[in-house]
């Protein structure tokens, strides 16, 4: 719905100006809307549980989503700078420029207040697909504030060709914010490993929580949407009962969930004669 009435507000503006800048700022939000429709469906199929089709989960549903996001930004971006070709080659002063500017601060005022929202919520939930359509929105709001004032000093200045070169910088802006959604989501979808500092967090807290155990080796770590994934192999004494040597995975499995929430977490036990005398040490 917000999406919806800054579109309306922002077609509203291009109307009543004739601007190709106000019509790039239109279009983009176009995009906003479009987006956050694909983002609120993945976010629900991501939430489904595990099935017989899908064992590890629906979590990569909202990288697709995030993808989707990035390839209408850039078709947005090809659209604003079709309209500002036809705007260097012919440019004209912009009608009631001053009411259309109102009326498209008013939009992003609205935009920055959902866009903090989106990106505030998406990390606390950990969704790939909410900070993605933030992040976006966050871009738009950027956009507009330029495309005020550049608007703004073509009228005060009577030059007409800043109206379309202000479009021109706004295609490029989203076309780089459209990059960065699509090469944050391929790093979920090719199972990229989770960032440095909580690899070591997992590290450590394996090292801590494995008492009795050996060691720990091929730790393997990725992560898709909201779930993370961490695998590795447990070293125990080869005289150790299959009882004591659960107990101590799942007192690993319990610590790892609380470092990073909503993992799912693989151990393979072996007995001491597998040990490589690498990887994580047993404290």
């Amino acid at each position: 719905m917000v999406g919806i009435i800054v579109l309306a507000l922002k077609t509203l503006a291009w109307w009543m100006t004739g601007s190709i800048a106000l019509l790039s700022d239109a279009l983009e939000s176009t995009v906003n809307v479009a987006t956050a429709i694909a983002a609120l469906i993945a976010i629900r199929l991501a939430a489904r549980p595990a099935d017989a089709n899908h064992p590890y989960g629906h979590h990569k549903a909202e990288l697709f989503s995030a993808i989707l996001e990035g390839v209408m930004i850039i078709i947005a971006a090809l659209l604003i700078m079709r309209e500002a070709y036809h705007g260097f080659l012919a440019p004209r002063m912009l009608d009631a420029p001053l009411a259309g500017l109102l009326v498209n601060g008013a939009a992003s005022v609205i935009n920055a207040f959902w866009c903090w929202m989106l990106i505030t919520q998406g990390r606390r939930r950990r969704s790939p697909a909410l900070v993605a359509d933030g992040r976006h929105l966050l871009t738009d709001v950027i956009s507009s504030v330029g495309v005020t004032f550049g608007v703004l000093i073509a009228i005060l200045s009577g030059w007409a060709l800043l109206d379309p070169l202000m479009a021109v910088l706004v295609a490029i802006n989203i076309l780089w914010s459209g990059w960065n959604v699509m090469r944050e989501s391929l790093s979920g979808l090719l199972d990229e490993a989770i960032p440095d500092a909580t690899l070591a967090e997992v590290r450590e807290t394996i090292s801590r929580e494995a008492e009795g155990a050996v060691e720990a080796h091929d730790l393997r770590t990725r992560h898709a949407g909201q779930a993370s994934f961490v695998e590795f192999h447990l070293i125990v004494p080869g005289e150790m009962t299959v009882n004591a040597a659960h107990d101590i995975c799942d007192r690993i499995e319990a610590a790892l969930k609380e470092v990073l929430e909503g993992c799912i977490v693989t151990i393979h036990v072996e007995p001491e004669r597998k040990a490589k005398l690498s990887g994580v040490v047993v404290l």
